[in-house]
């Protein structure tokens, strides 16, 4: 199947589905092309709920196993997006004392809390709305997922995008401008024909991706225990498995934990998620108590071993320190393909506002392109 658009946006997370949505008010052709067999990218929202209530862009509740803050003080593109699409942003619950854990000998120490300046804000009901609300506002039928893209080819009047699904099932897409809406590492993996400059590749195959030696636990619970013992949430340990442990409640619909992993991706796997599961509930336990021994649910997401998030060079380099070129400045590609992914921003390289800054300059480099050529 051939299928003819302006625009082919490679990955459907927040920076593919904001370019679709800026494309789709601008009325520029497009699809959105998915490896996975659902959107969101680095955003992934679990709760509480049954899995059709979990899934609405109204589902109260819903706590961040991706991405998890954002600072509207200084990141006015995305506090514009969420006022835009009508979210409800949530301050970082820091009021309290917070913990400090040094070894499994001795009882964990409490001390004041501090609150970030400036705040650091969550969206009530999980990061999710982001990417559902933006799906909500483009064309159903132009979002594709289970669509792997393998090669890119540029012809002389056209770019061709060949896709395969997980039952191997093959179609290709045309397009005059490609978006590569992934992080350089995997856009770097993708086949290109002809071959991308030698340094473009080499700067996207050495970026490092956001999140993707990461690892996080969420304990969901009845009460928020914690907060009636006049603690914050936070903890700090050099014990583990969490070396950084935070509230994610949202008053009135949830009560929450969770922690970042602090044990390499490779030693991780050396276990089963349920031992991690364990280890974690009875680090939460040593930490707050036996009340946390009890979660109503808990959820472990390792983005090191999510094929559509990490590379084998992931586990070896850090993210955050350099930003790669995002398009070729001569050649074949010059003027058909460009990274948006969060990875491309100049001021935000990672982060979610990243993935608004990156994708914007894409689409600015799209309506250039039509004028151009009109």
């Amino acid at each position: 199947m051939n299928e003819h658009v302006q625009v082919a946006i490679i990955g459907a997370g927040l920076s593919g589905l904001y370019a679709a949505y800026q494309l789709e008010k601008a009325g520029i052709s497009y699809v959105v092309l998915e490896a996975r067999a659902q959107t969101g990218g680095r955003i992934l929202s679990c709760a509480n709920e049954p899995a059709d209530a979990a899934r609405s862009a109204d589902a109260e509740g819903r706590v961040d196993l991706g991405a998890t803050w954002i600072w509207p003080a200084f990141q006015p593109l995305l506090a514009a997006l969420t006022t835009e699409l009508d979210i409800a942003l949530i301050p970082q619950a820091e009021e309290g004392d917070m913990l400090y854990e040094r070894a499994h000998h001795q009882p964990p120490s409490r001390h004041p809390g501090y609150a970030s300046s400036p705040p650091s804000m969550r969206i009530a009901g999980g990061m999710r709305q982001l990417t559902e609300r933006l799906e909500a506002r483009i064309a159903a039928e132009q979002v594709v997922t289970d669509a792997r893209v393998m090669r890119i080819e540029r012809t002389v009047s056209e770019v061709q995008v060949h896709t395969v699904s997980s039952d191997e099932h093959g179609r290709m897409f045309t397009a005059q401008t490609v978006l590569l809406a992934l992080p350089p590492a995997l856009a770097a993996g993708i086949e290109y024909l002809p071959t991308l400059p030698a340094g473009l590749a080499g700067e996207w195959a050495g970026t490092g991706t956001w999140m993707a030696p990461h690892a996080k636990y969420v304990a969901i619970y009845e009460h928020d225990f914690w907060r009636q013992a006049g603690l914050s949430g936070e903890a700090r340990s050099s014990v583990g498995p969490m070396a950084e442990i935070h509230d994610a409640s949202v008053p009135g619909q949830v009560h929450a934990l969770f922690g970042f992993i602090g044990i390499p991706a490779r030693s991780r796997w050396t276990t089963s998620e349920e031992n991690l599961k364990a280890l974690c509930r009875a680090q939460l336990t040593r930490l707050f108590g036996e009340k946390a021994s009890k979660p109503v649910a808990e959820y472990f997401k390792d983005w090191a071993d999510d094929p559509f998030t990490a590379t084998e060079k992931d586990l070896l380099i850090q993210a955050g320190h350099s930003v790669p070129a995002a398009y070729a400045d001569r050649g074949p590609w010059a003027d058909c393909l460009r990274g948006i992914g969060s990875e491309w921003s100049a001021q935000f390289p990672g982060y979610l506002a990243g993935a608004i800054e990156a994708s914007l300059e894409g689409v600015r480099q799209v309506h250039q392109s039509i004028a151009q050529k009109n």
